[in-house]
């Protein structure tokens, strides 16, 4: 089985692991954010044209 025990060195890997996962949640976020943006942008500039 998974054997989650890492004695002397789980006060380094776990918050190791933690930042990772919140790091890459931003950069999910932000991806996602910035494709709105640019879906938004472009429909402006589509309706724009004569």
């Amino acid at each position: 089985m998974l054997d989650l025990d890492m004695t002397p060195y789980a006060a380094f890997v776990w918050p190791a692991w933690g930042i990772s996962a919140l790091v890459l949640a931003g950069l999910v976020a932000r991806a996602v954010i910035a494709s709105r943006r640019w879906k938004r942008e472009l429909k402006s500039l589509e309706d724009d044209r004569p």
